[in-house]
């Protein structure tokens, strides 16, 4: 399925885009994409059931705003320097264990929604990312087979980076990674039942229309279950929390000077085969 949550911002009623493209709204069956709902199976089922029926009425798209398909994220993990080629870009080493760092939930933003480039920054990047979002609590989880199945689906996220706050200006990257609108997300969530291998996903990213990321999630270090697994042994995961799993090569940071970083009036667009595409243009806070 490909759920999502459309509406003002604050006020989004939740959503499914069924297998002919028509949008139909979920609204009397449940009360939000979120947690609540990505933990109960039976949910799910009587979702999937009328959707099958044809009995879900359809919703006027045109003018609607796609909000992020998941309310009420909890936490968003992330994990850093996770495929090969951006790896080398950086100039690093694969690490040895995966680099993980959070984002504030309230980066959270919508697929489409605009992105600010925060006041007195000088290099603003782009990092398209695969987003996998969990839908049974998550501890101490002894394989990767075991942690995709506490996986409820996957979507598109946009891990936006201020890279001199994040590298330049002393302590931990958090200063870098939590800037308002700093994680568009969407446009769905589409179930993990949609998605039969998630290390076979080709992602893409465009600015102002020039293709700056083509990369699969082939090249992963560490693949989506053994990030979930590993995540697992240090906190606890709960349904509605977000994993993003890294980007592929090609951000503003590993290019040659002088580095091509996002000003206002920029549009950067990016897709994941499968998840949907986001666009969003850039203004200053």
């Amino acid at each position: 399925m490909k759920l999502l949550r459309v509406g003002p911002a604050g006020a989004e009623r939740p959503a499914l885009l069924d297998r002919d493209g028509v949008l139909r709204d979920l609204s009397a069956l449940v009360a939000d994409v979120d947690g609540e709902l990505l933990s109960d199976a039976s949910a799910l089922d009587r979702v999937r059931a009328a959707a099958d029926a044809g009995v879900l009425p359809p919703l006027d798209g045109r003018g609607l705003r796609l909000g992020p398909p998941v309310g009420r994220v909890g936490k968003v993990v992330c994990i850093g320097l996770n495929y090969h080629d951006h790896a080398r870009e950086a100039g690093a080493e694969p690490p040895a264990e995966p680099v993980v760092f959070l984002k504030a939930a309230d980066t959270v933003v919508g697929p489409d929604d605009t992105v600010l480039v925060p006041r007195g920054s000088r290099k603003t990047d782009w990092e398209v990312e695969l987003a996998v979002v969990i839908g049974r609590t998550a501890r101490y989880l002894d394989s990767a087979e075991e942690a995709l199945a506490h996986v409820a689906g996957y979507a598109v996220a946009h891990d936006v980076s201020e890279r001199e706050f994040q590298i330049e200006r002393g302590g931990t990257w958090d200063k870098g990674k939590n800037c308002e609108t700093f994680n568009p997300l969407g446009p769905w969530l589409v179930t993990a039942d949609e998605v039969p291998d998630p290390q076979d996903l080709r992602m893409r990213l465009w600015v102002n229309g020039e293709l700056q990321q083509d990369g699969s999630t082939a090249d992963q270090i560490f693949p989506v279950g053994e990030v979930v697994r590993y995540v697992s042994r240090f906190m606890t995961l709960y349904p509605g929390d977000v994993i993003n799993t890294g980007t592929p090569a090609g951000v503003a940071m590993g290019r040659p000077e002088p580095k091509p970083y996002l000003r206002a009036g920029d549009v950067v667009e990016l897709e994941i085969d499968g998840l949907g595409r986001q666009r969003q243009q850039l203004k200053d806070a």
